[in-house]
Formats: C-alpha cells, sequence, structure tokens
C-alpha cells in the first residue's frame, strides 16, 4: 500500500513541475525531471528508486516509444535513413573519443576509459521525442532523423558493448546471456530480422483481427501485446527493449488503427506510466558522490552535451542540413537515459568503474539529459524558415 502512496505523489509532483515547466515555456518534461531530484535522494529523501518504480518506469519508456513509433511517418524515416546513418556513427565515435579521453586524463585505466567513452556514446531519445512531440516536429525532417539515427545509435550500442564486455576479461562473461558473441550476434541479427517479418506482414493481420473480437478495446488490447511481446524479444536476445516497442508502433502507424491506437495509448502512457519514467530518472542522483567528485560530474556534463552536438550535428551538416537544422539534430541526440545507465552499472558489476565514481558519471548523465530539452526546444525556435 506504501507504493501507491508514492505513486500518488509522484503523480503530483510530475503534474505540478510539469504546470510550472509548461508556464515558464518549457517542455513539461524538464518539469518532471526536476521533480524527481527533488523527491529523490538528492534533496527530500521521499522517494528512492525501488523494482516496483524500475518496472513502471520500464513501461513508461516501452509506450513512450510505441507512441514515437506510432506517430512517425515511415515514408520521412526511409528518405533520412542515409542521414540517419551518418548522424548515429559520428554521434557515437566522437562521444567514445572525449570519454576515453576523460578517463585517462581522470587516471582510470583503458578499459574503465572506453566504457566511460561508451556510456557517454549511448542515446536515450525518449525524452526528445516528448519535446519533438510537444512542439509538433516529430514528423519534421530533424525529428524523422533524430528516431532513426536513434534506433541504429541503441543498435550499435548494444553491438559494441557486447564486443568490449567479450574483450574487457572473463569477469564481464557473466552478464552475457549467450555462450559467445557470435552466438549473440546471431540472435540479434535474427531479432531485427524478425523486425521486418512481423512488421510487414503479422502485424496488418494482427491488427484486422481487432474487427472480429467481441471485447472491449480490442485494437488496444492487440496493439499493447504486440509491443510487449517484441519489447520482451528485443531484451531476450540482448537488444534495448526501446527497439521492439519502437517497430510495434511503426507497424501499428501503418493500419488504419493509427489515430484511435494513438488517442488510447497517449492518454493511458501520459496519465500514469510516462510521468513515472520521467520522474524515475530524476531520482537516480545523489549529492554525495557528486560533490567528491564535482570535478570528473563537470567534464563529463560538457564533454556529454559537446560530442553530441559536435559529432551528431557534425553527422547531419555532412548528410546536407542547414545550420540550424542540424543544431536541432544535434541537440536531439544529446540526452542519455536508461541504456547509458545499463552501460554504466555493468561497469561498477564487473569492477571497471570504482562505486565512488559511479554518482559522478549518474549525475553528468542525468544533468545532460535534463539540458537536452531545453537545448532542443531552444534550437527548434530559432530553426523558423531554414527548415530543411
Amino acid at each position: 500500500m506504501q507504493f501507491l502512496g508514492i505513486s500518488a505523489l509522484i503523480l503530483i509532483a510530475a503534474a505540478i513541475a510539469g504546470q510550472i515547466s509548461v508556464r515558464l515555456q518549457l517542455p513539461a518534461v524538464v518539469g518532471e525531471l526536476i521533480a524527481g531530484v527533488v523527491l529523490g535522494p538528492a534533496l527530500l529523501n521521499w522517494v528512492r528508486p525501488t523494482a516496483d518504480l524500475d518496472l513502471l518506469s520500464e513501461l513508461g519508456v516501452i509506450i513512450l516509444m510505441f507512441l514515437a513509433g506510432l506517430d512517425s511517418d515511415l515514408s520521412l524515416l526511409k528518405r533520412f535513413g542515409r542521414p540517419s546513418l551518418l548522424v548515429a556513427v559520428l554521434g557515437m565515435v566522437v562521444p567514445i573519443i572525449g570519454g576515453f579521453g576523460t578517463g585517462i586524463a581522470f587516471h582510470f585505466n583503458t578499459w574503465t576509459s572506453i566504457f566511460l567513452g561508451l556510456t557517454l556514446a549511448a542515446t536515450s531519445v525518449s525524452i526528445s521525442v516528448a519535446v519533438l512531440q510537444e512542439m509538433q516536429q516529430l514528423d519534421s525532417p530533424q525529428g524523422a532523423t533524430i528516431l532513426a539515427a536513434a534506433v541504429v545509435d541503441d543498435i550499435l550500442a548494444v553491438l559494441l558493448l557486447s564486443i568490449v564486455s567479450s574483450l574487457a576479461g572473463p569477469t564481464l562473461q557473466s552478464e552475457n546471456k549467450f555462450p559467445n558473441l557470435g552466438v549473440e550476434l546471431l540472435a540479434q541479427g535474427g531479432y531485427l530480422l524478425l523486425l521486418l517479418v512481423v512488421s510487414y506482414w503479422l502485424v496488418p493481420r494482427f491488427m484486422a483481427l481487432a474487427a472480429k473480437l467481441l471485447i472491449p478495446q480490442a485494437e488496444t488490447v492487440i496493439a499493447l501485446i504486440l509491443c510487449l511481446g517484441l519489447a520482451y524479444l528485443a531484451d531476450l536476445v540482448g537488444l534495448s527493449t526501446i527497439i521492439g516497442a519502437f517497430f510495434a508502433g511503426l507497424a501499428c502507424g501503418q493500419t488504419s488503427y493509427q489515430k484511435i491506437l494513438s488517442k488510447k495509448l497517449n492518454a493511458l502512457g501520459y496519465a500514469l506510466f510516462i510521468p513515472i519514467f520521467f520522474v524515475s530518472v530524476g531520482l537516480q542522483l545523489t549529492l554525495t558522490g557528486l560533490v567528491q567528485d564535482w570535478q570528473l560530474f563537470l567534464v563529463l556534463t560538457v564533454i556529454g552535451i559537446l560530442t553530441k552536438l559536435i559529432g551528431a550535428g557534425g553527422g547531419a551538416k555532412l548528410a546536407g542540413f542547414s545550420n540550424a537544422s542540424a543544431l536541432v539534430i544535434g541537440s536531439g541526440m544529446i540526452s542519455r537515459g536508461e541504456m547509458a545507465l545499463v552501460i554504466a552499472q555493468i561497469g561498477v558489476h564487473n569492477h571497471l568503474l570504482a562505486p565512488d565514481r559511479y554518482s559522478a558519471v549518474v549525475g553528468a548523465l542525468i544533468l545532460t539529459t535534463i539540458v537536452a530539452p531545453l537545448l532542443l526546444k531552444v534550437s527548434i525556435h530559432r530553426l523558423g524558415p531554414d527548415a530543411k
């Protein structure tokens, strides 16, 4: 019963902070992130991360990414496939170099420095999606490129993590779900092929069943089954759950049920699960580690922001976008989140990142995540008629 009270408190804080944020002409997600910082160990210490909150938070990000796929224009994603590849690759290479250099400068060993680079390379587009939706930019060329690049980014981050984990030493092998790297890559490749089959052949047929079922909200039930099922399979092969959720939404968005699913799942997601996800990100922050390791915290924050702006924005520029559009794309790729936190936690569990440095790393990830929607909103306002 205590969890029910905590959930109510989180929703109250998210609603108030989101309202204040919108009044200040900021994205509502900024207020929700700050609400998590205020409620959590960093300030009031009223709410702490728990397994129950983690579960609701995971459902929140899955539904958010399903909605992102549902509201995405598939023709735009196809059109901006090449730019998204450039954005994703350069948006990973530059942060990896920056994170590795930071690790060496702070006298970390080689593998710890590499893990630090991987942590900065991972993008969490969930928060950018919320801003893009709020500002009606999700179907713009910039929004489509950010979404497509984030999917590529997530796949590359997991593949690189698998490779580094297999090379870093035998202690990391216990984290893998497969006996060796080859089997893991084969399973992940098979899953991506399955996504194509499911998206183009199975999803339309499954959604057609909704007209024949007599149960209430049949189309919503089937859509959620597809969303959660593909997210589960993604996790099973070592990929992020958001990959499955996004492609499930993308496939459902090509059916005649797109509008009704968008209306009903937006109500479900933004009423409960999505605010809890954003507040939970802010709950990860603790002040003790930040005070003791403030230099690493500040350097990682600056490096985390600049390397994504330079890398992802530079990739967009090479792909032919204008300076203003490249700035939007670079800003949209700044936020970190669940994938970056997973990489950092793997580093701690395998003694590649000392626990007393963990707070500084997590603090930097959270601060970049808070800064990202602010930069994204400013860059979108500056875009104006310069849009590609």
